[in-house]
């Protein structure tokens, strides 16, 4: 049989569970047909009579899963760098959104841009994600809050996947923040959220997971939960920003509704985790919007373990808390911050983000019948993705099988 492309001499951290550090062979080789892996292993045990149509010598480099970003609100206008100002001069989140600022200040210049520019600034940050050896992101939308300009968001988010060299899952945020015409009618932003906006974006095909801000300056557990039963009458899995600010039950909410995710979860209890781990929920690190925020109260992660709680990292790339474009550095900071170990935060990046995503049976790890997205890296041991900050480390990236250009 005849493989569209061999990889050989290389050192490959597959990230399967079990066995070695990192799931790791040494001295391995990589069979790839129609998009997929269709082997890997030592090198030594390759059948001696493979054809691939192209083989490529990797000259000891390690290979990983490429890496998943499954936290970003990548698709928005401008940006809050007087924000930012403000964070530094004293004021903190909740004042900055309470005065008017914070999500709803993205609001006016996202519903005000085309869509082209839209797409060209998400590109932009993309780049930053793809420099990491991100082949798979997942985009938000929720800075729209509108139907226009929300659908505006998702297609734009399609159409980055169409021509950004990534894999793209897209995120229905409509309960993000009130926009301020409905300052007054918050029940009717509610109701329009959930029965109009969603639908028609489902209807489009814009939407692979329904998302919500349960926080007490955002969204009650009572008004997700309405949001979650219709996204499971429209066959749409959920994941949740849960307990970022305070313990308000929005692990809890998240397993009981058997969540992709629970994200930030930085003061998720005991009996939270506990019942994320119950339900299989993971729960997505988000060291970025943290340290932005100078924040105090770390996420559970010793809660986590003892639960089995699967732990994702990713960058939360927003114009607001987290305008961070760099996957790796939240990896670093994922290990400095929470104390996760490097094999902890390249999981987190993986196998995990990609369970997050619902996509582990896709990405997320190196094995047969996985897709080909390979990360290689010019680095001496996996643990260098958490050490180094600003060092570039990605040598080349695959996606589907294919050098991405």
């Amino acid at each position: 049989m005849t493989y569209d492309r061999l990889l050989i001499d290389c050192r490959a951290a597959t990230m399967v569970e079990g066995g070695a550090p990192y799931g790791s062979i040494d001295k391995a080789a990589v069979l790839i047909r129609d998009g997929e892996i269709a082997w890997i292993g030592p090198q030594a045990d390759l059948p001696v009579d493979v054809k691939a149509r192209q083989t490529d010598r990797l000259d000891g480099r390690w290979i990983t899963p490429g890496l998943v970003d499954c936290h970003t609100h990548l698709v928005f206008g401008g940006n809050r760098a007087d924000e930012f100002e403000m964070r530094l001069k004293g004021a903190t989140y909740e004042e900055i959104a309470r005065a008017g600022g914070g999500i709803v200040s993205s609001v006016n210049r996202t519903r005000g841009a085309s869509p082209q520019e839209l797409l060209d600034q998400a590109l932009g940050r993309l780049a930053g994600l793809t420099r990491d050896g991100v082949t798979t992101v997942e985009i938000k939308s929720g800075y729209g809050l509108d139907r226009e300009s929300e659908l505006k968001m998702l297609r734009v988010a399609r159409e980055v996947g169409r021509v950004g060299g990534v894999r793209v899952s897209t995120s229905y945020l409509g309960l993000h923040a009130v926009p301020a015409e409905h300052k007054a009618s918050r029940e009717l932003y509610v109701d329009i959220a959930i029965d109009e906006i969603l639908p028609a974006a489902c209807a489009e095909g814009l939407v692979d997971v329904v998302d919500a801000y349960c926080e007490p300056i955002a969204f009650s557990a009572e008004e997700v939960a309405r949001l979650f039963e219709k996204a499971r009458a429209l066959g749409l899995p959920v994941k949740l920003h849960a307990d970022q600010l305070s313990d308000g039950g929005g692990a809890a909410l998240a397993a009981r509704y058997g969540a992709l995710s629970a994200d930030h979860v930085e003061h998720t209890s005991e009996a939270g985790a506990r019942a994320m781990g119950d339900a299989g929920v993971v729960a997505v690190l988000l060291p970025g919007a943290f340290t932005m925020l100078r924040e105090k109260t770390p996420p559970p992660i010793e809660a986590f373990r003892r639960c089995g709680v699967a732990m994702a990292v990713a960058s939360d790339c927003n114009p607001g808390t987290s305008p961070v474009a760099s996957l790796q550095t939240c990896l670093t900071l994922a290990c400095v911050q929470f104390r996760l170990t490097p094999e902890e935060a390249l999981a987190g990046a993986t196998r995990h983000a990609a369970k997050a995503l619902g996509l582990q049976d896709r990405i997320g790890t190196l094995a047969a019948g996985k897709a080909a997205d390979i990360a290689v890296w010019n680095i001496e041991t996996p643990a260098e993705l958490s050490y180094w900050i600003g060092k570039p480390l990605l040598d080349r990236a695959y996606l589907a099988g294919e050098p991405r250009v």
